[in-house]
């Protein structure tokens, strides 16, 4: 086992102490504030306390949107709440969809399907909804690049918002609203709003001008809190206020939909960051990616306890087969690797792979190659639709662009991102794209890190510390969870538990012994160590319930043998 780079964040021994005196916290709790940024008592109380969140006003165009559905309410039009087919768009679809339901609007909700439609606004649909008699088009998730789709839409006689948090064209398609914190010209003080966020901010906005009807506005911050998570934007500023209030939204199951997820999920404590992005965000997914996602929108606004508990099966059966379908395209893209040298970037298509299972393998590969990786599938028209996912610094929008003119289309995110390109011009665009990361990786940017807050001795390792940390939460993007590093461990007693999991009982000098456990580690020889010889632990510390009791637990994340003096 090759262990990581470990990279200690650079923080002021003096500035931590100063901090932790100034708080009466420890210096170790001092050192993740101030690697997050937070240098004064002030900021850290802010950092630790819901933060005000901002005037929805100053969101690019959203007093045209919120007129035009307040019209739309009062004269009974049809509108169309359209979202993407991920957690995000459902959520945001099923926000929009539950707060002006309860308005009295005559409202729907659409989600294209991810195969026979593909993703984000289509022609094909515009035209079918305006036959339906839709005069207004609210977008989820999407619509930023959909000029001609729009163009379409206005020609028939519809009015298009669009809420979305994609990078934007330099010119804004014809809408009657473009609400994007990623405009050039927004005066938003946040860019990190998901689409969930974005929608929540419109039906604030909307209820301080208009009032609101029978869904009060913060019961759908467990929504909110879906999409914030699953979309993986920063949890800082009002994000983390918004995923505080909807993570304990979503551990009292005050949704009857989220209700009968947990159960199928078989979650029974209380819901973390964590349980969204292991455990509800994947079922809710899976509908997308293996099915139609309008199941997702179902199951997130029914209020009938049956019908929940049906979609919720319904979602559980389509996320083991999509652990079946990624398992069986991981082993062919590892095949199709070979055991040679591993090409800066990788690039893999076939046409028997599922388009909805794709971006999953390829942020494995990704994992387990530390490359830029995209994966495809490919149709029977011979058009390849695909995702894209990167290691940190490596920017996959830009470099995509680089490649525009290989592409049918492209669009996303720095880290993520879709493609759709014709089958005749993959082999060009692995070279290209592989030569751009080539280029990337030769100034030494691709070696495999780890980015460790501070090292700290056992000692310091206590109730107090995991409870200071618990100040802390939620974690996830823009507030990574706490990694520390402990040097010089000796290893007590080591075994595999679950088959595939290390467990260690480690002591630091005479200190108290310590539990630890790594998760998919195997066996000491897997890590290329031997019992009698001291080790490093990269380690999260953390509470393990066990029998009715609780102990404290180093969650290993990276270990290697400790280097001789």
């Amino acid at each position: 086992m090759t262990s990581k780079l470990w990279v200690f964040r650079d923080i002021d021994p003096d500035r931590r102490a100063t901090l932790a005196r100034a708080l009466s916290i420890s210096p170790a709790t001092a050192g993740l504030l101030l690697a997050r940024g937070v240098t004064t008592p002030d900021e850290a109380t802010a950092w630790m306390t819901p933060l005000q969140a901002h005037d929805p006003f100053l969101i690019p165009d959203i007093e045209a949107a919120i007129d035009r559905l307040h019209y739309a309410v009062q004269h009974g039009e049809r509108v169309c709440f359209y979202g993407d087919y991920d957690v995000d768009g459902m959520s945001a679809t099923s926000i929009y969809y539950s707060f002006f339901r309860g308005l009295g609007a005559n409202a729907q909700a659409y989600v294209p399907h991810r195969v026979r439609e593909g993703y984000g606004l289509n022609e094909g649909a515009v035209r079918t909804l305006a036959a339906e008699g839709v005069k207004l088009l609210v977008t989820s998730d999407c619509g930023t690049t959909s000029h001609h789709e729009i163009a379409v839409a206005n020609q028939l006689g519809m009015d298009v918002i669009v809420t979305d948090h994609h990078q934007t064209d330099e010119q804004m398609p014809p809408a009657l609203a473009v609400m994007n914190p990623h405009r050039r010209e927004a005066r938003y003080p946040f860019r990190g709003l998901c689409s969930g966020g974005l929608a929540y901010k419109v039906a604030d906005a909307y209820r301080q001008r208009y009032g609101q009807g029978t869904v009060a506005l913060d019961s759908l911050l467990d929504l909110v809190a879906l999409s914030t998570i699953a979309d993986v934007v920063p949890l800082q500023d009002e994000n983390r206020g918004f995923v505080q209030e909807g993570l304990r939204q979503l551990s009292r199951g005050a949704r009857c939909g989220i209700r009968a997820l947990k159960q199928v999920a078989g979650v029974t404590r209380e819901c973390t960051s964590e349980t969204v992005g292991f455990k509800l965000g994947p079922r809710l997914n899976a509908a997308g990616r293996l099915d139609h996602a309008i199941k997702g929108v179902q199951l997130l606004t029914t209020e009938s306890e049956s019908e929940a508990m049906q979609l919720a099966q319904e979602l559980e059966l389509l996320n083991r087969r999509r652990q079946e379908l990624e398992a069986e395209i991981m082993r062919e893209a590892i095949a199709a690797l070979g055991d040679g040298e591993v090409p800066p970037a990788i690039v893999l298509a076939s046409r028997g792979w599922h388009l909805g299972v794709v971006g999953i393998v390829a942020a494995r590969l990704m994992e387990r190659y530390h490359r830029p990786a995209i994966v495809m599938a490919i149709n029977e028209q011979g058009i390849g639709k695909g995702s894209a996912r990167t290691i940190p610094g490596f920017d996959l929008y830009q470099a995509l662009a680089s490649c525009k003119d290989l592409l049918v289309a492209f669009g996303g995110h720095p880290s993520a991102a879709g493609m759709t390109i014709h089958e005749s011009r993959l082999p060009e665009f692995q070279s290209r794209f592989a030569a751009v990361a080539g280029a990337w990786s030769s100034t030494g940017n691709a070696f495999p890190t780890l980015h460790l807050d501070s090292e700290v001795s056992l000692t310091e390792v206590n109730m107090r510390l995991i409870q200071e940390i618990g100040s802390l939460h939620p974690f996830g993007a823009g507030n990574p969870e706490p990694m520390f590093a402990v040097k010089g461990l000796a290893i007590m007693e080591a075994r595999v538990v679950g088959e595939k999991h290390l467990k260690m009982t480690v002591r630091q000098g005479r200190s108290l012994p310590f539990d630890s456990i790594g998760f998919g580690m195997k066996s000491l020889s897997e890590q290329g160590l031997t019992l009698n010889q001291p080790v490093d632990l990269a380690f999260t510390p953390e509470i393990n319930h066990w029998n009715g009791h609780d102990r404290i637990q180093l969650r290993i994340r990276d270990m290697r043998a400790t280097a001789r003096e």
